[in-house]
């Protein structure tokens, strides 16, 4: 098998030793995205659904980079800083995800890299191997 890094510039680069995506030729595997703008590297303004719809922008521009899109996606893991912000966040993320929705995993933890409320990991798989 080989792995092939994914880097684009339309999202936030990767701050620490990790890759924006790994592409297997059969699966991809995105690192988390938090809504960070990919220009100023700051949180975005706004609340959770800002934070939200920031970091699956930032999602679809790495899927974008694989030649890959948001219907591609077959399993997102997410995670909140707050579990009281989960209807917010889902309202936002049901207008990004197609139909069928990706199988997902969404869990509250202590805290998120520079104070994100949001941070989106996902699996997407290439439907032409």
């Amino acid at each position: 098998m080989t792995l092939r890094a994914i880097k684009t510039t339309n999202a936030p680069a990767a701050v620490a030793s990790y890759s924006q995506a790994i592409d297997t030729g059969s699966l991809v595997f995105l690192a988390g995205q938090i809504g960070l703008d990919p220009q100023s590297g700051e949180i975005v303004e706004g609340g959770i659904e800002a934070e939200a719809e920031r970091a699956l922008r930032n999602l679809m521009a790495v899927l974008d980079a694989c030649g890959l899109s948001i219907n591609d996606v077959v399993k997102t893991t997410c995670f909140l800083a707050d579990i009281n912000d989960f209807a917010a966040f889902n309202a936002v993320y049901g207008k990004f995800v197609g139909d069928p929705p990706p199988a997902r995993s969404t869990f509250a933890v202590a805290a998120l890299p520079k104070g994100a409320r949001v941070e989106i990991e996902a699996v997407a798989a290439r439907s032409d191997r």
